[in-house]
């Protein structure tokens, strides 16, 4: 896969120079708002909370912007809606697979507009299940390396109980299971580590390598679904070549 780059890494590459901070802020609030709903407004005993509140940190969420978010979630600020969670699974040209997930609190807009954005841009919205066995829930880590060197992080990690390791550009991403990431974070983060992103993921089993045409159209489609306000996050088994990347 020499000169490809996975549609995670492109997503940070664009999250790093992406200046739409008002949709950014409103899917994180969006996030501290379920987390807050399943398991209450103290971030000590509620993982997702505490997880959703780190990463509005890292992306520049205001503090009264977070503190607002918790209060309205948990009824103290009036007006509290009720989001779900629904998971697309569609595919994408050259057949790639695609997951979709949103938190909605209207699922028959979502799912219209999901449907849409897929076939607008050439895919087709599939049946639950019909791709998500091509995936794997696991916990990513992203540290910035910031001089260290990056296997003494990786050696920090698996220390603290991750999974597995890949160095990519000047960050470590590091993968663990899913009750573990909270802990592993935690840990890096003591002992002295930038953690730039820590959440759940879905990452693909395989990859499927996409050229030319095929690999702007599944970019396009991709980002498109990204895009939307109720879609929280998408994973996809695609990579694409380098001059695709550095088009982002």
């Amino acid at each position: 896969m020499a000169g490809h780059s996975k549609w995670a890494q492109i997503k940070r590459q664009k999250q790093a120079a992406d200046f739409r901070k008002g949709q950014i802020f409103s899917k994180l609030a969006r996030e501290i708002h379920v987390a807050v709903r399943e398991g209450g407004p103290n971030p000590e005993t509620n993982v997702r909370l505490r997880m959703a509140i780190e990463r509005a940190k890292r992306e520049g969420m205001p503090k009264d912007t977070i503190e607002n978010a918790i209060a309205k979630a948990s009824g103290a600020a009036g007006g509290a809606q009720e989001y779900e969670t629904i998971v697309y699974e569609g595919y994408g040209p050259g057949g790639i697979a695609i997951m979709a997930i949103a938190l909605t609190d209207n699922r028959n807009r979502t799912a219209s507009v999901v449907r849409h954005t897929f076939t607008k841009y050439g895919g087709s919205l599939g049946e639950t299940g019909s791709v998500a066995w091509q995936f794997e829930t696991l916990g990513q880590i992203v540290v910035a390396t910031n001089g260290h060197d990056p296997e003494e992080i990786a050696l920090a990690a698996i220390d603290a109980g991750a999974r597995d390791f890949e160095v990519e550009d000047d960050t470590v991403i590091i993968t663990t299971e899913p009750d573990q990431l909270s802990d592993v974070a935690e840990k890096l983060q003591q002992a002295g580590y930038q953690i730039r992103q820590a959440d759940i993921q879905r990452v693909p089993t395989t990859t499927v390598e996409l050229e030319g045409s095929q690999a702007q159209s599944a970019l396009k489609l991709l980002e498109a679904l990204e895009d939307l306000d109720d879609v929280q996050e998408v994973y996809t088994n695609a990579s694409f070549p380098a001059e695709v990347r550095g088009a982002v």
